[in-house]
């Protein structure tokens, strides 16, 4: 194999950057011509390409998004556009592709696989950390240090008012944001999708946390909680216990900011452990990190599978809340 592909596709994740300058900087290593295509999917059909040497990926390390942009393309959920892609890739020269995104970004490298020659090792790159295959996904660490930043600023105006604060976080419909900044920032209650959301022993909890003296009360709630999000639940809340409340949605504060040093050792690893499975001829696989080892998961199932939240931190919640 003497040319590789790139590419980052769907949500964009802190950490990204040093991926890709890690596949350039591993692959120029090994003598391999690496070539980065900007906008995912969609800049394979449009041949939106361009050479990456090592002073090309210079500097990039410590910088949020992605600088090859980041797209979702319709087209190739379409055999024409799966076709088109293939011949483009061949024309180019380009063996091995390396894709760095979640599970439509897999599902989009399994057809494009499929449907042509193209050798495709993907990476997982979401702050959802939804992805079966690996414990942590780039841009995970970055997004609830991001959120728990926030979290720790809001108490201080929530116990200075004296009222419970409802805060939204990202995940879609997971909970592993949620469960993970709730519990690093004590929160006194976490509503995720993963546990039915039970609004009259959430008001029992409030109005017993203000009885033993709280003064305040941090509610964070999974932006796919099954019971309708921060705004529903709030008001819930409010019509049995006329308690002022406030609500506080973090958005995609939370997928920006200079990565973590942990999201940049994770980039770092799974850049260059993505380069050696496509030299040993490796191919339809993601490259995770389990138990702090690199492990290979076949790309079906890291979606067809699905991730389980950690149970230890669940059964934490409610104890340490008290």
């Amino acid at each position: 194999m003497k040319k590789i592909g790139v590419l980052t596709s769907g949500g964009d994740a802190p950490g990204m950057n040093a991926c890709i300058r890690a596949i350039v900087r591993y692959g120029a290593s090994h003598g391999l011509e690496v070539v980065g295509i900007r906008r995912g999917y969609c800049g394979i059909l449009e041949e939106d390409f361009v050479k990456l040497g090592r002073r090309a990926v210079a500097n990039i390390i410590h910088r949020g998004g992605t600088f090859l942009e980041t797209a979702r393309c319709e087209e190739m959920k379409t055999e024409e556009g799966l076709r088109k892609a293939n011949e483009i890739l061949q024309r180019k020269g380009i063996e091995g592709l390396i894709t760095i995104g979640g599970d439509g970004t897999f599902r989009g490298a399994v057809a494009l696989a499929e449907a042509g020659d193209i050798k495709v090792i993907g990476i997982p790159g979401t702050i959802d950390n939804d992805v079966y295959g690996t414990d942590y996904a780039i841009g995970f660490d970055t997004a609830i240090n991001t959120a728990l930043d926030a979290i720790d600023k809001i108490r201080d105006t929530a116990e200075s008012l004296q009222r419970p604060f409802f805060i939204e976080v990202m995940g879609r419909c997971r909970g592993f944001i949620a469960l993970e900044v709730g519990i690093a920032g004590g929160a006194e209650d976490i509503l995720i999708p993963e546990v039915e959301t039970k609004v009259e022993q959430l008001c029992l909890d409030i109005r017993h946390s203000f009885k033993r003296g709280k003064k305040s009360s941090i509610v964070i709630v999974a932006e796919g909680d099954e019971a309708g999000g921060a705004f529903s639940i709030a008001q819930q809340v409010w019509e049995r216990l006329r308690l002022e409340y406030r609500i506080c949605v973090l958005g995609h504060v939370q997928r920006g900011g200079s990565p973590t040093a942990r999201d940049r050792v994770l980039s770092s690893k799974l850049g260059a452990a993505a380069v050696d499975a496509l030299l040993d001829g490796k191919a339809g696989y993601m490259v995770g990190e389990l138990k702090g080892e690199i492990a290979f998961t076949p790309l079906r199932e890291t979606w067809e599978k699905s991730k389980e939240l950690d149970s230890n931190l669940l059964r934490l919640i409610k104890i340490l809340a008290g």
